[in-house]
């Protein structure tokens, strides 16, 4: 067999993954042991699994989270008044799917933003496309939209949001700018399917 040209192939064709699999079969010995059919199967596993986490990072850099939290690190040991079913339940991300809504409310320090952000990066794990948005700096955002003439592309492309994280919503009492911009932001995503 012609290694060399079919790792080149492999590589035109930007399967990198695949060409790096192959390059480590031949490398070791004992896989030739295994069937055509199983290592041909190890090959594409290896590109779909390089594939989807690339694709996660870029999710993950997409959605601009304040904070790194993870689910797997919900302590429900502390008194922050988490009910364990409700998390299973939100964790399953179904509520994204069914277009639902979830508000986090708590006293200062409890852990909304943290919460929030896990909420999110599970979601980016289950392949949906978040953004995660401080209030205070998204109506400045739009505001400089409104004047550069962005506004409708930059209220289009949140539409195109499957989570759309907003954190620090209550922190200052909104204008009736903020109320206008925020009900256009809640209008654009209502009864998207």
């Amino acid at each position: 067999m012609l290694q060399h040209p079919t790792l080149e192939k492999l590589q035109e064709l930007r399967l990198d993954a695949m060409a790096r699999a192959l390059q480590d079969q031949i490398d070791n010995e004992e896989v030739g042991e295994l069937d055509f059919m199983e290592r041909l199967g190890l090959l594409v596993d290896r590109e779909a699994t390089e594939r989807e986490s690339r694709r996660l990072k870029t999710r993950l850099t997409k959605a601009k989270m304040r904070q790194s939290a993870a689910i797997e690190d919900i302590d429900y040991r502390h008194s922050r008044g988490l009910d364990k079913a409700l998390m299973t339940r939100l964790i399953s991300c179904d509520w994204i799917r069914k277009h639902l809504n979830v508000l986090i409310t708590g006293s200062t320090g409890l852990g909304k933003t943290w919460l929030g952000c896990a909420l999110a990066h599970k979601a980016c794990r289950e392949g949906f496309r978040v953004r995660y948005l401080r209030v205070p700096r998204m109506f400045g955002e739009l505001e400089v939209a409104k004047g550069d003439g962005r506004y409708g592309k930059l209220l289009a492309a949140w539409a195109k949001i499957d989570l759309l994280v907003l954190d620090d919503l209550a922190l200052v009492p909104l204008t009736d700018g903020n109320r206008r911009d925020l009900l256009e932001i809640l209008e654009d995503r209502h009864g998207i399917q």
